[in-house]
């Protein structure tokens, strides 16, 4: 149904298909020439590395004596976002590619044949491409913005702790995170437990992307689901950012809390990349996040990622980064994705874009 979707034309915005050094990416842009520079926005989409992509552009000849494109079909999940808000704030924006042929060299490639830390590594290198190139683009080095969500958010977030002390770039103005994964150590909080069986994003297809995406044997599940996969020196380092008692009391209704079972040895041998910030960069170190950019924090109620956005934002403001917070409470994993879908559409996706502009616009 995505990709079946017909992207309504704005002749006031541009699309390009550019290269950031071998990764393909779509650059947005206003049509409207400007001698002042202009934000950047950087996307990293969605779909626990399974799903979701920005294919090519198919262009409509425009008909004779028209000078510009009439029509632009994008067969891809998270294109509607990604475009909408390149109308809206009048930014430039450049859009991290994936592309559906199995083998070609380009980004960020997805299950089943690449898996961790390929997407994120790949979202790296063009993202880094892009802030070495600003010029030729005309944006600001000093209002760069990083945006994604799901596990798109988990990488922007990456990203930004990554780039933090590389003096040699225009550093991050922002980040954006919506509904983003961010950590993968532990799976009892009480989102997890209230929404397992949330479409879009069900316990099960969570199970998929975990095990798939950072290529571990799916039958530790019920190890990892008992807190076994990690030994208690482990979970006592990183309590005091993970605990339950770092979310807020109304979002524990029905929240049971389980102690940890003894350490699996073998599944801990297996299961200890969650353990890399590049996986799960909630638990990056204090030196590190203290530095982080100020950010723009969407959750909702409904989805099981929930908590780890409201770890974070409390992880952020205990270090004097500031954060923009906005949940949504009739909103679920996904939703930000209906916007243009008709009889699917769900008007939380336009409150969450209108937060994400409004929060742009006033940087």
């Amino acid at each position: 149904m995505q990709d079946l979707q017909l992207l309504k034309y704005d002749p006031d915005v541009v699309v390009t298909d550019l290269h950031f050094g071998t990764i393909p990416v779509k650059l947005y842009q206003p049509k409207a020439s400007s001698c002042t520079l202009k934000p950047g926005i950087v996307y990293y989409h969605g779909g626990g590395g399974a799903t979701g992509s920005l294919s090519k552009n198919t262009f409509l000849r425009p008909p004779k004596g028209m000078d510009q494109r009439v029509g632009i079909l994008e067969k891809v999940a998270q294109a509607v976002p990604r475009r909408r808000t390149s109308e809206k704030v009048d930014r430039k924006f450049a859009g991290v590619e994936e592309n559906l042929v199995s083998g070609s060299n380009m980004s960020y490639r997805k299950l089943p044949k690449y898996k961790f830390p390929v997407p994120i590594r790949d979202c790296l290198v063009a993202t880094i491409h892009f802030l070495k190139s600003l010029h030729a683009y005309g944006v600001d080095p000093a209002r760069v913005v990083v945006c994604g969500d799901s596990l798109g958010g988990e990488i922007a977030t990456v990203i930004c702790q990554k780039l933090v002390n590389t003096p040699d770039l225009p550093r991050i103005r922002a980040q954006i995170l919506i509904y983003a994964f961010l950590q993968a150590l532990d799976i009892q909080t009480p989102s997890f437990q209230q929404r397992k069986n949330i479409p879009m994003l069900t316990w099960s297809f969570t199970c998929y992307c975990f095990h798939h995406f950072l290529d571990i044997s799916p039958s530790w599940q019920e190890v990892i689901m008992k807190g076994a996969h990690l030994p208690t020196k482990v979970w006592e380092k990183y309590r005091k950012w993970l605990g339950p008692e770092n979310i807020p009391e109304r979002f524990k209704r029905g929240y049971q809390q389980k102690p940890h079972e003894p350490v699996n040895e073998a599944a801990y041998l297996e299961l200890s990349v969650v353990l890399d910030v590049m996986c799960s960069p909630l638990i990056a170190e204090d030196d590190i996040v203290s530095q982080l950019p100020e950010a723009c924090i969407v959750s909702c109620e409904y989805d099981v990622l929930r908590d780890s956005s409201l770890l974070y934002k409390k992880r952020l403001e205990d270090l004097g980064v500031p954060v923009t917070w906005h949940h949504v409470e009739d909103g679920f994993h996904g939703v930000l994705n209906t916007i243009d879908m008709n009889f699917l559409y769900f008007p939380s996706s336009t409150r969450i874009l209108n937060v994400l502009t409004h929060f742009i616009k006033g940087l």
